[in-house]
């Protein structure tokens, strides 16, 4: 199973003078190239011990801070990211030959941020936040949905529902991002975005706002 890659070529002088720039061009790219949830990424984290687990989730927002997504704080990804913050992200974009890999630190965002994402979610979805606990073992699908049609019945369409306490965004502050394009004979282009210093600070550290960048060129 062999696919032959076509695109054009990246080059150092087409890209933005940062990765959050460069990652909007092709963003829109993949948006317009009909991609089904072209924000779907693979999350990568590794508990204490460095043992890895991934899964795939959806970017919900990204700006000069990093790249956002939501989850269980109780889910293995939750504890793992309590253990060792850092992890990294793929975009998997194969029908136009391309990745994203970013890597660097995910914090926890404020609940003012989570709460006010919280209720652009759909009611089923609200509801769905609370009636998971996400990676736990529950005993029958009927169980799970027992759980759920209670909460329907006391948050009916239509009333608020609030944030789980348990549950909220992580942002993902990049220390390299890693554009990745498809090449004839396997000679594909990849420019990596390594973070130099700068950056506004945040709990954990810096984050990418205002930040100094350098681009290396990695072989195939």
């Amino acid at each position: 199973m062999r696919a032959r890659y076509r695109a054009e070529g990246l080059l150092e002088e087409e890209l933005a003078p940062e990765p959050y720039g460069q990652f909007t061009r092709w963003f829109a790219d993949a948006v317009a190239s009909g991609l089904h949830e072209p924000n779907a990424m693979v999350l990568s984290t590794a508990d204490a011990r460095g043992r890895p687990s991934s899964r795939t989730v959806l970017l919900k927002k990204y700006d000069s801070r990093g790249f956002v997504f939501f989850t269980n704080y109780g889910s293995r990804k939750g504890r793992e990211l309590l253990e060792n913050p850092y992890a990294s992200l793929l975009f998997p974009w194969h029908p136009i030959a391309r990745q994203v890999i970013v890597a660097g630190r995910a914090e926890r965002i404020g609940r003012d941020e989570t709460a006010a994402y919280f209720r652009t979610r759909p009611h089923g979805s609200q509801l769905g936040a609370w009636a998971s606990e996400q990676s736990s073992t529950v005993a029958s699908r009927e169980e799970l949905d027992r759980v759920y049609a209670e909460l329907a019945a006391r948050y009916p369409e239509g009333e608020d529902v609030p944030a789980p306490p348990g549950w909220g965004g992580y942002r993902l502050s990049a220390e390299s991002v890693e554009f990745w394009q498809g090449r004839e004979n396997r000679l594909h282009d990849r420019l990596r975005y390594v973070r130099t210093g700068g950056g506004t600070e945040s709990a954990g550290g810096e984050s990418g706002e205002g930040a100094s960048w350098r681009v290396e060129r990695l072989c195939p």
